[in-house]
């Protein structure tokens, strides 16, 4: 006889911590670009355009956005497991192709099999996650998966900084992306557990009704999911830009691959940290006031980068912005859980994760067109004042 599922952070710490240890594997494979990327694509293959060096953040955040759908999608079809090993299977190549790669294109294509990677690995650990703790926890449960896997982005970030410094930009910064890929997949393989039958036992205590259209109500009719939506693709739009520009930027303002590599790392650093303790008070606290203080905090850092001088002071601006995405990430994810039903809920997520990492496609075209126009300065100012705006809409559209 199968034993009842029981749901909370508590009764399923095992699993829950193992699903940590596999998202921090999946944020390190998007680290190991943060730091090195815009110079790599210069001083390897002559690639000089903003545009263009923000092509492969362009083929991430698209590949990863509509993987996301798919995933959220599949995810009772298929298993929650099933899509987290496919996607390490999918990692497996991306060290391989960038530490070979002759032309420009094999890198968007890595780019692309990261997009795939990341969309079923990352949807998948925090749909499980979703599915074992319950509503009590839930807030609490986004706050340290998503601290486990930016706060690898950091991490990786730094460790690719110092070793290009030391080494070069290539290829010894990517055997790190070969130790990860491995380790992941194994530890998804051996060590992970499907979790649908936790969604059925949940199902049958909710009360909530059930969506029409899970995409055009998450995307648009439902002013909460829709509001969340739109403040999640800024979200993302600004770390795009970020991603992209921002050691354009310093490299610029003559600070070595070190100094970039610590200013890069700073950020997703406090943004992973900060949410061991944003996501507990999304739990306890207005999902609304979180989200319209986070991105307004975001913005203002956002612009402030532009009038800032001397290393020092950046950090403190990064740390701002990183504090600002740690209040709207894990809450974001327990806004839209709580306002959906059990079964709909991976396919709502899916959606929200859709239009969120397109915004990294939506940011680097845009950044890179204002850039190569008009200079990065009014690029930076310019996603500022849309992360302003998008705090608005999350101020008088959605119900607290």
């Amino acid at each position: 006889m199968n034993k009842k599922p029981i749901l909370g952070l508590k009764e399923n710490w095992i699993q829950f911590t193992i699903l940590v240890i596999v998202n921090a594997f999946v944020g390190g494979m998007v680290g190991l670009e943060r730091t090195i990327f815009p110079k790599f694509a210069e001083l390897e293959f002559g690639v000089a355009s903003k545009t263009a060096i923000l092509s492969f953040i362009m083929a991430f955040g698209i590949t990863k956005a509509i993987t996301n759908y798919f995933t959220g999608k599949l995810a009772n079809k298929y298993g929650r497991k099933n899509l987290l090993i496919l996607g390490w299977i999918f990692a497996l190549p991306i060290p391989f192709i960038l530490m070979n790669a002759t032309h420009w294109n094999w890198v968007i294509f890595a780019n692309i099999l990261l997009g795939i990677n990341q969309g079923l690995t990352w949807s998948s650990t925090v749909v499980m996650k979703i599915d074992l703790v319950g509503e009590k926890d839930r807030g609490f449960a986004m706050g340290i998966n998503e601290f486990a896997g930016y706060f690898a982005v950091g991490v990786v970030a730094f460790l690719t900084g110092i070793v290009a410094q030391n080494y070069g930009i290539t290829p010894y910064p990517f055997y790190i992306g070969i130790g990860i890929s491995v380790i992941g997949l194994l530890l998804s393989i051996l060590f992970v557990n499907d979790t649908r039958k936790f969604v059925n036992q949940e199902q049958k205590a909710d009360t909530k009704n059930s969506l029409e259209n899970v995409f055009l109500e998450t995307t648009f009719k439902n002013k909460n999911l829709s509001a969340i939506t739109q403040a999640g693709l800024v979200n993302n739009l600004n770390d795009g830009m970020i991603w992209g520009l921002l050691p354009i930027l310093l490299f610029d303002l003559k600070f070595d691959t070190k100094s970039i590599g610590i200013i890069a790392a700073v950020y997703p650093t406090v943004w992973g940290i900060g949410q061991l303790f944003t996501g507990k008070m999304s739990d306890l606290y207005s999902k609304k006031k979180m989200l319209f203080w986070g991105m307004l905090m975001q913005g203002f850092a956002i612009i402030s980068i532009i009038y800032t001088a001397g290393f020092l002071n950046l950090i403190f601006i990064a740390a701002i912005l990183g504090f600002g995405t740690a209040l709207v990430y894990p809450t974001f994810l327990s806004a839209i859980a709580s306002t959906t039903t059990p079964t709909q809920r991976a396919e709502s997520i899916g959606v929200f994760r859709l239009w969120r990492d397109l915004g990294y496609a939506i940011g680097a075209i845009l950044s890179g067109i204002i850039a190569d126009i008009w200079g990065i300065e009014y690029a930076i100012i310019s996603i500022g004042m849309i992360t302003i705006f998008s705090s608005l809409i999350i101020q008088f559209r959605m119900k607290d």
